[in-house]
């Protein structure tokens, strides 16, 4: 099966409406019918706001984290609307997809 692969990123710490962003998107994408999403912590990363690792305590809570949904196109431009409807402004990734099952 051909999907889409849909990646947003956002910081572990960050909230919206009191909720961490990642429990937000997760939610809201299984409110719209999505099969599963995973939302990953990572162990480092950098980019605009310099470089974090997990190995700086003080930087706890500026990790990024990667939520992740294989969907059809239509579903993720649903994901992205429902998004932007909250005002809130997430870098995102569309990669195409195939999803399968190994044989046994």
């Amino acid at each position: 099966m051909n999907a889409i692969c849909l990646q947003v990123f956002v910081s572990e710490a960050s909230r919206h409406h009191g909720k961490l962003t990642y429990e937000w998107l997760l939610d809201t994408a299984q409110g719209l019918g999505v099969a599963g999403g995973s939302a990953f912590r990572a162990l480092a990363g950098f980019g605009r706001h310099g470089r974090h690792d997990v190995g700086f305590f003080e930087l706890a809570g500026e990790l990024p984290v990667v939520v992740e949904f294989f969907v059809d196109g239509a579903t993720a431009d649903q994901i992205l609307k429902a998004i932007a409807a909250a005002g809130l402004q997430l870098v995102y990734a569309k990669l195409p997809a195939e999803i399968g099952v190994t044989a046994a």
